[in-house]
């Protein structure tokens, strides 16, 4: 069994004396591990390094194998994580939900361009939150867990949406929610590609984004925690304000 395709290194852990094995989103092949001979080397261990995009050939005896990587780097992204808090707390909290979420060897292509496209607007402050955010919505949309935003739940009403349920992941309107608002998620403008798209917005709305994270995604998983990294971003953006 042999393939080539692209992908972004999401995590790495020795093996052996001299080798790694990686954890890798591959454009065609989705999460998809694999031992690389020398990995932790002098070389190599440089370039394998989380967020990193390379250029990889796999090679197994039979498919169900684990397989050897033959990995060569078409992009960096070390310089970039380390521009700043933010950076380095984004890049970690976007390798660990989808070391996290993706299930293994499934394709997710649509989901792994605009990872890359995130990933390479790291250095970009002002507006890699508000791209992060999206990210999120399309992470929770690939995996089955997507938010219907678009008109009120009970009213049908496009106007005034202010909620979203946490049971139905639907927008609410305030005339809509009646007594129940005290037990709805908040929904604000930024959520709907909507207002100012300022760092507060943007925290609410990744709050009411975690809640699906935690009680839809995480649950599906097996109740595994959602990853810290996650909450080491929403720390650094809170800093920000």
């Amino acid at each position: 069994m042999e393939w080539r395709d692209h992908g972004i290194l999401l995590s790495v852990r020795r093996h052996g004396e001299n080798g790694a094995i990686i954890d890798v989103f591959t454009q065609e092949h989705g999460r998809h591990a694999g031992l690389v001979r020398g990995g932790a080397g002098r070389r190599m261990a440089p370039v394998l390094q989380p967020g990193a995009q390379l250029d990889l050939i796999w090679r197994a005896r039979l498919e169900e194998h684990l397989g050897a990587y033959q990995a060569e780097p078409l992009r960096s992204r070390a310089a970039a994580a380390l521009s700043g808090r933010l950076a380095l707390a984004g890049l970690n909290a976007v390798t660990a939900l989808l070391a996290f979420s993706l299930p293994e060897r499934e394709p997710h292509a649509a989901l792994y361009t605009r990872s890359e496209q995130l990933l390479d607007l790291l250095e970009q402050e002002e507006i890699w939150p508000l791209a992060y955010l999206q990210w999120e919505l399309a992470l929770l949309e690939e995996l089955g867990f997507g938010l219907d935003l678009s008109a009120c739940a009970v009213t049908g009403s496009a106007e005034d949406l202010i909620y979203v349920s946490p049971k139905s992941g639907c927008a609410v309107s305030r005339n809509g929610a009646g007594e129940w608002a005290n037990r709805l998620l908040p929904l604000p403008p930024v959520l709907r590609g909507e207002g100012d798209a300022g760092d507060e917005d943007i925290l609410i709305a990744l709050r009411t984004t975690g809640f699906f994270l935690e009680t839809r995604l995480a649950k599906a998983l097996g109740n595994h925690p959602v990853p810290e990294a996650r909450g080491r971003l929403l720390d650094t953006l809170s800093r920000r304000l």
